[in-house]
Parts: structure tokens; C-alpha cells; sequence
């Protein structure tokens, strides 16, 4: 099994992250640092530590629901900073599946699930993602409808979202894509700003009266639906003009 993979399985992190790991040197196999992002290890014979710590393969899967405050970091380790894990209370360790910005809320979910994470993280997967969004002044219905259609960002156009209004100054957008800070810059093209942004729901997973910092497993029924989502061939990325 490569290096990354096994971090990943093993609930560390991502194997994006454990390939950055493996580069700066953090992660070493019998007493060895590794380097090489082709190392391959046997989780039955080799040992692996991280920063030190000995890395074991995941006992059991888990999948949680979180509902991220505000000023938390969606990262497991991020120094200076409070990050999402430290919300939670429990013996595996887990990663975030997607990302929250610091200054958002809502639903967040966490697996030791490495093949889960990054299948639902693959933008060919087009499971949906709900916000309510509460911007700084009334927003008229042309620039609903001009999110909605989708708008030039970063050098292609976003793909179509479902969009409506909740009052003056707040609606609903359901996406199908997740790029950097995108609903706060495509709020900014029509001349308004984000002043609060929740996420509700992540495919079959919905935030629902969850506290904000508490934290609850998923159900059997969640996770079916959710594995099941997974678990489908993923269809051709969308032109976007």
C-alpha cells in the first residue's frame, strides 16, 4: 500500500495532505524518514509514525456530523489555530471531508473513511451542497438569478445552482461544486457581501437542530445513503464555459 494511502486509511489525513506531510519530512517507516512519494509500507510488518507518533490502521470506520463554529479551522492540525477535531471526543482519529472557511458554520463531515473522503472530494461526484447565506444589504432577484445561471470565476464560468430567497437579505444556494470561497466571491460580483454563511446539508446528511460545537455519529440510514452516493460511477465534469 503506498505511504498516502495508508495515512489516509489510517485516518491521518487526506492523502493529498499525507503527500505534503511525506514531502516535508514528517513521516518516517521503520525509524526512517521518508521522503519518496512512491514508498510503498506493509500495515501488518512496517511501522509508521507521523511527527513522531505511531500511525495503526483504523480499527473501525466512523462518520460523524459536526456543526462547525465560527473561527474554527476545518484542518486536524493548523499551529496557532483552534481547529474542528478539537470539538470532538472521541478515541479514532478523523478528518474533514471538504472544507468549511474559518468564518462559516454549519454542517461538516469527519471520517476515518480514506476511500469515502475521496471519492465525495472528487469534483466528478456531484453530490449537492445546501447554504443559507445572509448578506449585508437586500439582494434584488436579478442577482439571484444571475448566481443561479452561474458567473465568470477564476477563468471559467461556475456551473448552475438552485437559488432562493428566504427574505431581503437571505437565501438559500444549493451547489454541485465547492471552489475556493465561492459563494463570498460570487455574493462580491453582485455588488453585495456575506455577512453569515451556514451549511445545512452535504448529499443525504442534513444539519438539522445539531447544536453549533456539538457533534453526533451518523445513522445506520445516513451512511447507507451516503456510501451508496459514493459508491456510484462518477459522471463527466460539466462544461462550464
Amino acid at each position: 500500500m503506498r505511504l498516502q494511502k495508508f495515512l489516509s486509511a489510517a485516518g491521518v489525513c487526506s492523502r493529498r495532505k499525507g503527500e505534503e506531510h511525506i514531502q516535508a519530512g514528517e513521516v518516517a517507516v521503520n525509524g526512517r524518514t521518508v521522503t519518496e512519494l512512491g514508498t510503498k509500507v506493509d500495515p501488518a510488518a512496517d511501522r509508521v509514525t507521523f511527527k513522531g507518533e505511531p500511525v495503526r490502521p483504523a480499527a473501525s470506520t466512523v462518520y460523524i456530523a459536526l456543526n462547525k463554529p465560527r473561527g474554527y479551522v476545518t484542518s486536524c492540525d493548523h499551529p496557532g489555530e483552534r481547529v474542528v477535531v478539537d470539538l470532538l471526543d472521541i478515541p479514532e482519529r478523523v478528518f474533514p471531508v471538504g472544507r468549511l472557511d474559518k468564518d462559516s458554520t454549519g454542517l461538516l463531515l469527519l471520517t476515518n473513511d480514506g476511500p469515502l473522503h475521496n471519492r465525495l472530494s472528487h469534483p466528478s461526484f456531484d453530490h449537492e451542497k445546501e447554504y443559507e447565506v445572509t448578506v449585508g444589504k437586500p439582494i434584488p432577484d436579478g442577482a439571484l438569478a444571475a448566481m443561479a445561471r452561474g458567473m465568470p470565476m477564476m477563468g471559467r464560468k461556475t456551473r448552475p445552482a438552485k437559488v432562493e430567497r428566504i427574505s431581503a437579505v437571505k437565501f438559500r444556494m444549493v451547489l454541485k461544486e465547492g471552489r475556493n470561497r465561492q459563494i463570498r466571491r460570487m455574493v462580491r460580483k453582485v455588488g453585495n457581501h456575506v455577512a453569515a454563511l451556514k451549511r445545512v446539508r452535504v448529499a443525504n446528511i442534513r444539519l438539522g437542530d445539531l447544536p453549533e460545537g456539538g457533534w453526533r455519529h451518523l445513522t445506520a440510514a445516513e451512511r447507507e445513503g451516503l456510501l451508496s452516493a459514493a459508491a456510484g460511477t462518477p459522471g463527466k465534469r460539466r462544461s462550464t464555459g
